[in-house]
């Protein structure tokens, strides 16, 4: 197979004045202290709940499907630079999140978080963010294995509507 189809990228990898310029994350932030409401569209459309110190995000590029972040609102690149209420309310955050998916997606597992610097793999080093992937028994199969691609089963605008909806039901 030379090819998979993931239209969502396609702004990202085609005309460059598409793409976010910036920090994501700090954009996101910023897209969602304007309303009361999520976004749908723009910025802060995988935003998926928010604290006090940090918000929860979809991976717009996931290991796993329902991979998401806590997300501090402050622009920090370090653990040393994050406010302890902020460390904080990241791990309760995942620790709810953890509950939610078990029940809402069946998840069996997870990997839990944060890749410091370039170096250990962090795509945006200045903005620190703690990763909750998600994982079942068998989501290994021969697509990463053997053609080095992850396929995921829901659009993830369906599945940032679905992880919304369990939030706030767990509330």
């Amino acid at each position: 197979m030379d090819r998979l189809w993931a239209p969502w990228r396609h702004n990202y990898v085609g005309d460059s004045s598409t793409r976010p310029t910036g920090c994501v994350f700090c954009a996101a932030a910023e897209a969602i202290a304007e309303s009361d409401e999520l976004p749908t569209a723009g910025p802060g459309e995988l935003v998926l709940a928010r604290g006090e110190h940090v918000y929860s995000i979809l991976n717009r590029y996931p290991y796993n499907n329902t991979h998401l972040m806590m997300v501090p609102y402050a622009h920090v690149g370090t653990l040393a630079e994050t406010a302890a209420e902020a460390l904080c309310e990241s791990m309760t955050m995942a620790t709810r999140w953890t509950q939610i998916l078990t029940v809402a997606m069946g998840v069996e597992g997870f990997n839990l978080g944060y890749n410091l610097g370039a170096a250990a793999g962090a795509g945006l080093a200045a903005h620190l963010h703690l990763h909750l992937v998600p994982r079942w028994w068998g989501d290994t199969n021969f697509m990463p294995a053997v053609g080095g691609v992850k396929v995921l089963p829901e659009a993830l605008d369906t599945t940032r509507d679905r992880l919304r909806a369990a939030w706030q039901a767990s509330e």
